[in-house]
């Protein structure tokens, strides 16, 4: 089947954006679930073939109407943290994911594409990785044609996590660092959204479950450390053990401090240090043939000093002006 409109839900966010702008620049026609349009329009508002619509993504109603007549559906919603209602993981991590089987069987949509995370298991250490891993049972038995990709963390202008650690050596001269030799595999958010648009091409992808990781190993010692010599802000680290790195993630969800960390996007829970038990590393080969990009070769774009050209990488990047 050709596939020529695909539905994005979750195109706002990091990844999504970088996914919806690939799609694009394939020629693909974008529809985005938001629920803040204004706020994706000004992100997206340079792709004339992205089409951005409002509306609550958590009723199957609306959901379905929404995907009705696609080709294909991209799935990008997670959240990191467990909340209340919609912003838990049952909720948007599980109970989406089969209304959103549900809305593709009704609508004769054939073509289902996933964002999971590497090492989700339904009997993970963590609610974040078993609530994923439950979601990919749900996408794997729902007769569909499916996709699922499970990327190790996800780096880039924007992102979540290598700017978390540019904001704490910011903000203090010593880091107690929870967790320090927990393993991670970075993977750039370009070829993330390369391998999304490769596997629409073709039949190859179908029932596939790709693991999406850059070209090197880190601990989490020293991604900081690196962060700290690429803005030129190097901290003085002590690496907390087991014990200490638990009590940390505990005291980081005591009220009033974890409003405060919650706002400064660099909230740690103790689901967090149940996840980081799990090294979110893999050894198997990049699909689709894309030789994915070390983060040495594009950090420094978005974190180092801002130099002119560095300014300039920076504009072009946040601009989503570099795709290939």
């Amino acid at each position: 089947m050709d596939i020529t409109e695909v539905c994005v839900l979750g195109g706002s966010g990091f990844v999504g954006r970088h996914v919806c702008h690939a799609l694009a620049a394939a020629g693909y026609r974008v529809r985005v679930a938001t629920r803040d349009r204004e706020r994706a329009k000004e992100q997206l508002i340079l792709l004339p073939t992205v089409e951005v619509a409002s509306i609550s993504i958590h009723e199957p109603a609306q959901l379905a109407a929404f995907a009705r007549g696609a080709d294909a559906v991209v799935n990008l919603v997670g959240v990191l943290h467990d909340g209340r209602g919609e912003h838990s993981f049952q909720s948007a991590h599980v109970e989406l994911v089969r209304k959103l089987v549900a809305a593709c069987r009704s609508g004769g949509i054939g073509r289902l594409l996933h964002m999971s995370a590497l090492a989700s298991a339904r009997d993970g250490p963590s609610r974040y990785l078993r609530s994923k891993g439950e979601a990919e049972a749900i996408v794997r038995e729902s007769g569909l044609a499916w996709t699922i990709f499970r990327p190790s963390v996800v780096f880039g202008p924007g992102d979540g996590f290598i700017n978390l650690f540019a904001r704490l050596l910011r903000l203090t001269p010593i880091v107690p660092l929870a967790c320090p030799g927990a393993r991670f595999q970075p993977v750039h958010v370009e070829d993330v959204a390369t391998a999304v648009v490769k596997s629409l091409a073709g039949p190859g992808g179908v029932g596939m479950s790709y693991d999406l990781c850059g070209p090197r190993v880190y601990t989490l010692r020293e991604l900081v450390e690196y962060v700290g010599t690429v803005t030129g802000r190097r901290r003085f680290i002590i690496g907390l053990n087991d014990r200490l790195s638990y009590v940390q993630a505990l005291a980081m969800e005591l009220p009033p401090l974890k409003q405060v960390l919650r706002a400064l996007d660099m909230l740690m829970t103790r689901d967090n240090y149940y996840s980081m038990q799990m090294d979110s590393v893999c050894d198997c080969d990049f699909p689709f043939g894309i030789k994915p990009a070390a983060l040495e070769a594009v950090a420094p774009t978005y974190l180092g000093p801002l130099s002119p050209r560095a300014r300039y990488q920076r504009y072009r990047g946040q601009a989503h002006r570099d795709e290939s």
